[in-house]
């Protein structure tokens, strides 16, 4: 990504972010640039803001009050913004299951680029980015630099129970915890038949996930 094209991209999350709060519409900064808030490598892909779906058309209309430009794609579980060339992705639904009060209510005010803002916590960018994981969308090379960057931050346990119903999800914790990012911890699941492995000093002495 070039100098401009990743302005277009900053341009644009702080449009969208502004205009909808502006709008006082609840909504919440989540994916890549939730996760680059907490520290995590910045997104070079899109902006993602989740909000409920009951709220849907006063966001459009608040976004198209903008420069950007709005568009409803095929996908019945989000609408899209762009400017220029930088896309925004309005998220109401994850994995098939709606955006809750409950997620927005846990974000955090933060500054982001200029412009107040909700931010998910880590444990929600996180657990989001698990549960769409599918069989034709299963990349772990782009969610782990993601994870090593907020791996402090997330409430394991929590992510191993939300994402349990997800193979893939759970091949990339057993992964996590085979390579020592995911510290030993009795509440989360046993993920495979392997012996934990001792602490590796070169990872900061974490141990892996204990497996039976």
């Amino acid at each position: 990504m070039n100098k401009d094209e990743r302005r277009q991209l900053r341009e644009a999350l702080r449009i969208a972010g502004a205009a909808l709060d502006q709008a006082d519409v609840p909504f919440a900064l989540a994916g890549g640039y939730a996760a680059w808030v907490h520290g995590a490598p910045e997104s070079d892909h899109d902006v993602d803001f989740a909000i409920l779906e009951q709220d849907v058309d006063r966001a459009k209309e608040a976004l198209a009050a903008t420069t950007l430009d709005v568009e409803q794609p095929v996908e019945n579980w989000l609408f899209k913004a762009y400017n220029a060339e930088a896309l925004v992705d309005v998220i109401f639904r994850v994995a098939g299951e709606a955006v809750t009060p409950e997620l927005l209510a846990r974000a955090e005010r933060v500054d982001v680029l200029g412009v107040s803002m909700p931010v998910l916590g880590s444990t929600d960018v996180v657990a989001s980015k698990l549960l769409v994981l599918t069989e034709h969308r299963c990349d772990f090379s782009n969610l782990l630099p993601v994870v090593r960057a907020l791996r402090e931050q997330v409430d394991w346990p929590q992510v191993a129970a939300r994402t349990a119903e997800n193979p893939y999800a759970q091949a990339f914790l057993f992964l996590l915890g085979r390579l020592g990012i995911v510290g030993a911890d009795p509440a989360v699941p046993s993920l495979g038949s392997h012996e934990a492995e001792p602490p590796d000093p070169r990872r900061g002495g974490i141990p892996v996930i204990e497996a039976e």
